[in-house]
């Protein structure tokens, strides 16, 4: 997932903010500089989400064999989308992906995998897929790049099919609005990122039911599964 791609979630023109939009007025750091992309698009950040993210979701979420998934904000280097069919066991994997850039690097490089993927340029928080097309919705650190992250959680939840997973990592508010974070990387500076608490209380919110949830490094990071009854 790039910094473009996370970022794709704010859409091109501002979602109207529904009930669940709940913003506080509270101050973050500056930023001074923005150097999200040498993290979120390197060989690296890839590593993590194989080695380490990808395989908490699975025990959390367990597997999707043979269903039809999406991931958004497929990034640059296609990593979620392959996790998708290689790890979680879907046969088709589908993206959105705000940059029309990045989808066209996206598509370069799952290019291997053929039918079995698709990548769209398209917004998070307004996805043209029709009600209840899924079996699976991913996310890894989409949501905090986004203004509307909440509105991003319930248009997963409508495309969801019934007994559908929504399978969600992020980096939450506590590092996101650090200091030293917010010096380096740009995020929307409304201090209404997620949390783990906010994240759950969002999946809710949108009738989603948590199967499992996970948070590590004192707060900073947080993996939750959750389904669509």
């Amino acid at each position: 997932m790039t910094d473009e791609s996370a970022q794709q979630s704010t859409g091109g023109d501002a979602p109207v903010p529904g009930p669940t939009d709940r913003r506080p007025a509270r101050a973050v750091p500056p930023t001074y500089v923005d150097a999200n992309r040498l993290w979120v698009d390197s060989r690296v950040r890839a590593l993590v989400q194989r080695r380490v993210e990808a395989p908490v979701l699975l025990r959390l979420g367990g597997r999707v064999d043979g269903g039809r998934v999406l991931e958004l904000g497929t990034g640059r280097r296609g990593t979620g989308l392959r996790l998708a069919l290689e790890v979680f066991g879907a046969a088709r994997a589908e993206g959105v992906e705000r940059y029309p850039a990045s989808v066209v690097a996206c598509r370069a490089a799952v290019r291997d995998l053929a039918d079995r993927v698709e990548v769209a340029h398209g917004d998070a928080t307004h996805l043209s897929a029709p009600t209840a097309t899924y079996d699976a919705v991913f996310g890894f650190h989409v949501l905090h790049h986004a203004v509307h992250w909440r509105a991003a959680v319930a248009e997963a939840a409508r495309v969801l099919r019934p007994g559908g997973r929504f399978y969600s990592c992020e980096m939450t508010a506590r590092i996101v609005d650090s200091r030293p974070l917010r010096a380096v990387s740009h995020h929307p500076a409304d201090g209404d990122r997620p949390d783990p608490t906010g994240l759950a209380a969002a999946c809710a919110d949108a009738g989603l039911t948590v199967l499992a949830q996970e948070t590590r490094l004192a707060g900073c990071w947080t993996a939750l599964v959750a389904t669509k009854t």
